[in-house]
């Protein structure tokens, strides 16, 4: 017996031991007074059994048709399906007719074993209420699959989630790349607008891992990535989560879509990524979206507006130096700029080499593009050539003046000068000597040095040079 028949037997032995009546049993019953007084007769008449429901253990009257169950369950036990859980195959089943509620299938799926019961260990989380208004907040992440169950490679589908109404943008690649996040927010753009900020993880597409440069440490500026540049150049905030449970709500989606947009790529026989993303765009997400997303608390759509260069933005931008010979060097390939910039001194400056997503090259200096053609290889420069200075020596005439002053006379006429004075010396000493006498500059009239002292040497340098010397 239920509580409630086991209540209502205590008042109809009360009833019948005279301690209470019959319209005083009925408000104690919740019940009128006419059905109170079956109640009685019924318990008069069966005893305790009366009281029990007379439905129980008989079959509902709303429920479905044995050749119905019995077709459901072999649909189910198919192998394209083994792997479906209930909520998605009662949505399948509906699409062929098949109409039957997830939890009734899920009953019918234990009482025959097709399904077990699976516990997961619950983990303290905490909340943390979404934004108010449509894209105020975008959560993207990159979730890697066997997204075609073998019949290709695996890939990446990058995923797009809006915080206050989940919707949901995806896109599939072959890796998750700077080139994918950004071909996933372009797409994300051109529907919406660019939101108000972007929340990722800590990946290197997001996060750079490298040192500030000199540059960057007196700007008070961290070093950035090619993402983040673009971000920073359409005002997009970049928020980098802690942890995978921080941006829960695209870690949750990407498991819903690893369910079910594998099988709905499975039944549509889809086995390349053209064919996928052109199917997300037309098929799965509008329907995926139309059944999930929530209404915002706010009406207000907070979404900017898209600049009108957005894939120069949506690039890869490099700062190189013009050399002398106005060439600017990026990545093995050399680039010579035009003449006609001559006036803006481009010379041991910094131009952007900037790489566009369709392979087209841009020079841009402080926002002007500057006109260039691509050279076939590094230019030669030529090595100056060193030329040896030759020592010419001008011999001044027998008339010129500075022979009349004795100067610039050469060195051959200084050596016949001196070679004459020796030869007057020497005989100026022997004729000196012939009459007794010496000659001044003679070293006889030098006082001798005592015996046993040296003679003093004289390391002065001498200072210009003497005629006679």
């Amino acid at each position: 017996m239920s509580r409630k028949e086991r209540d209502r037997l205590t008042i109809m032995v009360g009833i019948k031991r005279q301690e209470l009546t019959q319209v005083q049993a009925a408000g104690l019953m919740g019940l009128g007074y006419r059905q109170t007084k079956r109640v009685w007769r019924r318990y008069q008449a069966e005893g305790d059994a009366g009281l029990v429901h007379r439905l129980r253990g008989k079959p509902s009257a709303r429920r479905k048709p044995p050749a119905l169950k019995a077709q459901i369950l072999a649909r189910c036990a198919e192998e394209r399906y083994a792997d479906f859980g209930p909520t998605l195959m009662a949505e399948y089943l509906a699409e062929e007719g098949l109409k039957v509620d997830h939890e009734t299938l899920r009953r019918w799926q234990w009482a025959t074993g097709q399904r077990t019961v699976r516990r997961r260990r619950q983990k303290h989380r905490q909340w943390r209420q979404r934004k108010p208004c449509f894209g105020a907040m975008v959560q993207l992440d990159g979730s890697h699959h066997d997204w075609f169950e073998g019949r290709r490679g695996k890939c990446v589908l990058m995923v797009m989630v809006d915080d206050a109404t989940s919707r949901v943008r995806a896109h599939f690649s072959e890796q998750e790349t700077t080139r994918a996040s950004y071909e996933v927010l372009e797409g994300w753009t051109r529907r919406h607008r660019l939101p108000r900020s972007l929340y990722v993880d800590r990946d290197s597409i997001y996060r750079c891992e490298g040192l500030p440069s000199v540059a960057e440490q007196l700007a008070g500026k961290a070093p950035q990535t090619q993402f983040g540049r673009a971000m920073e150049q359409l005002g997009v905030k970049l928020i980098l989560a802690n942890s995978p449970q921080a941006k829960g709500r695209v870690e949750r989606m990407n498991e819903v879509l690893q369910d079910r947009l594998v099988k709905a790529l499975r039944l549509a026989g889809i086995r390349d990524l053209e064919r996928a993303n052109r199917f997300l765009e037309e098929e799965f997400l509008p329907a995926f979206n139309g059944k999930f997303n929530v209404p915002a608390a706010s009406a207000l759509d907070a979404h900017q507006t898209v600049p009108r260069h957005l894939d120069e933005v949506l690039s890869w931008e490099e700062a190189r130096v013009v050399q002398r010979d106005w060439t600017v060097a990026c990545e093995g390939q050399w680039y010579q700029l035009d003449r006609q910039h001559e006036p803006m001194s481009l010379v041991g400056r910094k131009v952007v080499v900037r790489t566009l997503r369709d392979g087209r090259m841009q020079l841009v200096y402080r926002g002007q593009k500057l006109k260039w053609r691509a050279l076939p290889g590094r230019p030669q420069r030529e090595k100056p050539r060193v030329i040896k200075a030759q020592a010419v020596v001008a011999t001044p005439t027998a008339g010129h003046p500075w022979r009349r002053l004795g100067g610039a006379v050469g060195r051959k006429y200084w050596r016949e000068v001196k070679a004459q004075g020796q030869a007057a010396q020497e005989a100026a000493r022997l004729g000196l000597r012939d009459c007794g006498r010496s000659s001044l500059r003679s070293a006889s009239l030098r006082p001798a040095a005592p015996a046993g002292r040296k003679k003093p040497k004289n390391n002065k340098p001498r200072r210009g040079h003497s005629l006679v010397s």
